[in-house]
């Protein structure tokens, strides 16, 4: 038998806030939900799954958010940074495996000024033209975000975290806003970024309404990709002794984001693989088509500690590449290293 509510929101791409409100609160669709969200990733991009190699280029952050173990405040956050011979050489390994897109990630930390940054764009262009270069450096101005674009950024990675601005202030520090969270992501795709945003999913003080707020947001901003993954605490934060988010509603979530948006590429994230022994296997069972292998030097990851008990902290690069690949075949899907771009229409 049909769910209703599953095939209206497959059919329209949308819902009432009262019928999303019914299937994020409930369990009584999950499976309807999960069928029907890897129905449509496979009808839009068939069983590939996308590796896409992450470097974390730096544990430095001028921020305080209160639920990140990054956040400047945390004194005893092991801080390091790559230097640019460091990125190319993972950028150097990562092609040899395969990889054909690059993600830059890092706290926002002021010693990566726009000149090193588009320096740095410009040299993996060089050396690798054909494949795309990703940052994920947090919230810059108009013209900084310009400058990397056209130094050879091809996409950037921001996540709103909440779109509701009350919900916002509970979990960052009084000099961000979610005002300005938006104006970067506008900023981004007026630009002509390919552009991905998400959310925590059961961060502190977050309701169902938020939830809707967020799939409301990303309805008007139409990323290319949409990350989202279970909060999880940080003992070395405010936020030490918050429960975490749930593998079950996180998993609800990435279904109900493929329904709504068929063309995104939608990450199966490290995150739910912590929380979860089988974390991103489900990740992709529920509508997921990109994971990101670690590419970052053994001996960094463990300090990119966002949250507490992250995995995959030991494994080298082509270990990382393997174990994904093992695991995205055990679940029925196909690992592929080309650039992968959005398949809109």
């Amino acid at each position: 038998m049909k769910d209703f509510l599953v095939e209206k929101l497959r059919e329209n791409r949308d819902l009432s806030d009262t019928e999303l409100k019914a299937l994020i609160e409930t369990n009584e669709h999950d499976k309807a939900l999960m069928t029907a969200a890897d129905e449509v990733r496979r009808e839009r991009y068939g069983i590939s799954v996308y590796l896409r190699g992450l470097i974390e280029i730096s544990s430095y952050c001028k921020n305080n958010c209160l639920y990140c173990g990054l956040r400047a405040g945390n004194k005893k956050a092991q801080r390091y940074r790559l230097s640019k011979d460091q990125i190319l050489s993972c950028c150097e390994e990562g092609y040899a495996l395969g990889y054909r897109t690059f993600v830059l990630q890092g706290g926002e930390d002021p010693h990566f000024t726009d000149d090193l940054i588009c320096d740095l764009v410009k040299e993996i262009k060089e050396r690798y033209p054909d494949c795309a270069v990703t940052l994920s450096l947090g919230e810059k101005s108009r013209a900084s975000y310009e400058k990397y674009y056209e130094a050879g950024a091809d996409r950037y990675l921001l996540r709103h975290e909440t779109a509701d601005k009350a919900h916002y202030e509970k979990l960052h520090p009084e000099d961000m806003s979610a005002e300005n969270r938006k104006r970067c992501l506008y900023d981004l795709k007026e630009i002509g970024y390919q552009v991905g945003s998400g959310f925590m999913v059961g961060s502190p003080y977050q309701t169902t309404e938020n939830l809707i707020a967020d799939l409301r947001f990303l309805q008007d901003l139409q990323p290319d990709m949409i990350g989202i993954g279970p909060y999880i605490t940080h003992k070395d934060t405010p936020f030490g002794d918050k429960q975490g988010g749930s593998l079950e509603l996180s998993l609800r979530m990435l279904a109900i984001l493929r329904l709504m948006f068929p063309y995104a590429l939608l990450p199966s994230t490290t995150a739910l693989g912590t929380i979860d022994p089988m974390g991103r296997e489900l990740g992709l069972k529920a509508g997921g088509n990109v994971v990101m292998p670690n590419l970052s030097p053994t001996d960094v990851r463990e300090k990119y500690a966002i949250y507490d008990n992250k995995i995959c902290t030991g494994e080298e690069s082509a270990q990382c590449r393997r174990c994904l690949e093992m695991r995205i075949e055990s679940a029925g899907y196909k690992a592929v290293t080309d650039r992968g771009d959005v398949k809109r229409g």
